[in-house]
């Protein structure tokens, strides 16, 4: 190429950069979930959308799950364990500062792990701090954690975004201004329509490639198909509408990926509100729902039916779809059986992705077919949390258990769905202590046979994870271990 020279040097340098097309990569990402988080404190909610977008990229665990599943370090560089297995000695990273400046050390360890396992902690995984006896910032970068009993799942339990590391400093304002030790730093949330990130320029570990990341909250698939082919959004992760995704697959602008999830979506069953404190009514209403319609009807195609709760993917799950194979003819026997020869009527409370509302008019559809009247009530995220997952107020209602292998919910009886069983309760205890590979696996499938036959919920499906991106878009996690939008990693192609 040639270049005519225009009375200065500079200028036809500019002429050359912009003759040959030198460009940079973008340095900024907006990118959309389904659900906007309730408040931005993960130590004190159950709502995954919390995770979903400051996990790792605001706020770091002891530990830390990668895209694989795998339990990596996080601000503990390296742990120990004594030879009872019940003393925990971490390694922290030295130079960790938070967002405000300050460090990072085994006290604030020590802080967010006694609130957790407080008398009055609002985590809403407690139990995975309850086999904590103590802790101890050995120096500012030490931390020993002393447990009741050993438990060799300790370091899995640490990467759980309830688990990560907050100071006492900011928990105040913890909920609406979070401060963390992440790649990137909290800049504002707009309610109801964006929370958005920056760069931590300060950061201890890997820096970020982003400078921005902005997170959009979409909740209708019909405006969450027209945002990602308008171009309005980079890349939607948990994209709700998978009946659109051929059309982005031909389309060469976009990339789909399809993942896996940890997300056991479940018809939850109140097992303490009459009737369906009846197990024979339990097992109707199983043998009622046909899976693989719900899995077509409201999902396309996506999703893997699961007759238990744990995920398909995990080497010890077991295929127990069978115990409760669609069998309508059975269903009514049993409500007879159980003194329901005309059914009955329950509430069916409804959350808001997409596989909860198309999911659920299935699932009434399918229960009336038995002669189960359902009352339906699409309900917000947080009036889902306060009524169902909270007040326990609800009959029947679907949603999808994110948490990475987490069948031990069962052995909490004030759990939403109130299952008590002290044989289940023993499984999952000699679960905590067996170190032996041979031993856990035994009894978690143990645990998986005992809640199937139990028929404390309806088992739908493992919840499939669609992204759709732009096609220069590196770095994304395809599969969700965890629930979260880990950027930490992400850039666009150059």
């Amino acid at each position: 190429m040639k270049l005519r020279m225009l009375g200065s040097g500079l200028v036809s340098v500019v002429a050359l950069a912009v003759g040959m097309g030198v460009a940079h990569a973008k340095s900024d990402l907006t990118i959309a979930l389904q659900l906007e988080p309730p408040h931005l404190d993960p130590t004190s909610a159950a709502a995954g959308a919390i995770d979903s977008v400051l996990y790792s990229n605001v706020f770091e665990g002891l530990t830390r799950f990668g895209p694989d599943g795998s339990v990596n370090p996080g601000l503990a560089e390296s742990w120990t364990v004594s030879d009872d297995g019940k003393t925990y000695t971490f390694k922290l990273h030295s130079g960790v500062k938070f967002h405000d400046g300050t460090d990072m050390t085994a006290e604030d360890v020590k802080f967010t792990l006694d609130r957790a396992r407080a008398e009055d902690s609002q985590n809403a995984q407690k139990a995975l701090f309850s086999g904590i006896e103590s802790v101890e910032a050995v120096d500012p970068l030490t931390v020993k954690v002393t447990l009741s009993a050993p438990d060799g799942s300790f370091p899995f339990n640490m990467a759980w975004g309830d688990a990560v590391i907050v100071a006492p400093e900011t928990i105040g304002d913890i909920k609406t201004k979070p401060v963390g030790t992440g790649a990137f730093r909290f800049s504002d949330w707009t309610q109801g329509d964006k929370i958005e990130l920056e760069k931590n320029a300060d950061y201890w570990g890997t820096p970020a490639k982003l400078d921005k990341a902005t997170f959009k909250f979409i909740s209708d698939p019909t405006a969450a198909f027209a945002a990602v082919m308008a171009e309005d959004v980079d890349a939607f992760a948990g994209f709700p509408a998978p009946e659109n995704l051929p059309q982005f697959e031909a389309d060469p602008r976009f990339q789909v990926l399809v993942g896996s999830t940890e997300g056991e979506t479940i018809l939850s069953i109140n097992n303490k509100l009459p009737p369906l404190d009846d197990i024979k009514v339990r097992e109707a209403i199983a043998h009622a729902i046909d899976r693989q319609a719900i899995i077509d009807g409201a999902m396309f195609g996506y999703g893997t039916p699961i007759g238990t709760h744990f995920a398909p993917h995990h080497p010890d799950y077991v295929d127990l779809t069978a115990n409760s194979a669609h069998d309508p003819e059975l269903a009514k026997k049993l409500l007879a059986e159980a003194g329901y020869p005309d059914g009955f009527t329950t509430t069916l409370k409804l959350p808001p992705p997409s596989y909860a509302r198309r999911g659920g008019e299935i699932i009434a559809a399918q229960l009336r077919a038995v002669g189960i009247e359902t009352e339906i009530t699409n309900l917000e995220w947080a009036q889902w949390l306060e009524q169902v997952f909270k007040g326990k107020d609800f009959g029947l209602t679907i949603v999808s258990h994110t948490e990475p292998m987490d069948i031990g919910i069962y052995a909490r009886p004030d759990y939403y769905f109130q299952y008590q069983n002290p044989e289940f309760n023993k499984v999952i205890e000699d679960l905590t202590l067996a170190n032996d590979p041979e031993e856990r696996s035994a009894l978690l499938k143990q645990a998986q046979e005992m809640i199937s036959k139990d028929y404390v919920n309806g088992y739908l499906f493992q919840l499939a994870f669609p992204t759709v991106a732009n096609a220069k878009i590196k770095g994304l996690w395809k599969n969700q271990p965890t629930q979260a939008t880990d950027l930490t990693a992400v850039h666009w192609e150059e």
